[in-house]
């Protein structure tokens, strides 16, 4: 059934409020028309996501994603858009001129964890971040607005660093599903085993290890940092928001001594709204 261009962009900024917390806090300080996009963006992230999650059979969810794809790029191509959210994502991306191969970059990601339980080396982790997490961000800096190119390095390093947060952060439930993403390399390098993380161990090693791989994310948070002033004015509250909540994650982690396997560790809504307030008021155009 097709939907209006105004009621997939509904579609999708209730997707996003509903499901994207720490995206959607970041875009209400953005003005309404990217806001809307950002959401179509977001709403084509979480239904890749909510496809490759609906089954634990790798082939059956494999086989789902070239289907979504395959609607996908059919919709980019001018044929019928057959999910509720395609003529938003459409309509921005024609809109903002974002390049088309990202889509398919972040479903390789996607399609990746179907595929791979472990990461031998950091480059081949950095691989899969930048699938899964880079390509969102180039994704969505043609909204935020640059005029120099060189943003780009910037941009990619914004993903790298949200992404190896979300992997300290989800250690144990991806652990849960059998999958590892801390670089084997690295836990041989610490001493640490497959088992002591599959079966929740948090060993002295095990702490050494995500001490060494927090110093790497904020390696990286450090290289995005430049991409701030590169951006418009407009959008830049949006960007610092993003990384004060990314960071603001990856300091928890750190001050619960890496108690990853004890609990989820997140930002209350207090603390977001928090962080809101604080970077709207300094990044007004």
């Amino acid at each position: 059934m097709s939907v209006s261009l105004e009621e997939s962009y509904a579609r999708c900024g209730r997707i996003a409020q509903q499901t994207g917390k720490n995206f959607y806090y970041s875009f209400l300080v953005m003005p309404r028309e990217k806001r809307a996009a950002m959401c179509a963006i977001y709403a084509f992230m979480r239904r890749s996501d909510d496809i490759a999650d609906s089954t634990a059979n790798p082939a059956v969810a494999l086989e789902a994603l070239r289907q979504w794809r395959t609607q996908v790029d059919a919709a980019f191509n001018g044929g019928e858009a057959t999910d509720p959210i395609l003529p938003a994502l459409m309509d921005t991306v024609r809109r903002y001129e974002i390049p088309q191969h990202y889509f398919h970059e972040l479903l390789d990601g996607t399609e990746m964890d179907q595929t791979t339980t472990r990461y031998t080396t950091f480059d081949d982790l950095y691989k899969y971040c930048y699938r899964v997490a880079s390509a969102v961000g180039l994704v969505v800096l043609p909204i935020f607005g640059f005029q120099d190119k060189a943003a780009l390095v910037p941009a990619e390093a914004c993903g790298i660093a949200f992404q190896l947060t979300n992997i300290l952060r989800d250690v144990k439930e991806d652990a849960q599903m059998g999958r590892i993403y801390l670089p084997l390399e690295d836990l041989r390098r610490f001493g640490v085993s497959e088992d002591d993380i599959l079966n929740v161990r948090a060993t002295p090693q095990f702490l050494e290890l995500m001490k060494f791989e927090a110093a790497r994310a904020h390696e990286f948070y450090k290289k995005a940092q430049p991409l701030l002033p590169m951006i418009d004015a407009d959008s830049r509250g949006t960007l610092a928001v993003m990384i004060a909540i990314y960071g603001g994650i990856l300091w928890k982690i750190e001050q619960s001594n890496f108690a990853v396997f004890e609990r989820r560790i997140r930002l209350g809504t207090t603390e977001k709204l928090w962080i809101v307030g604080k970077h709207w008021m300094g990044h007004r155009p």
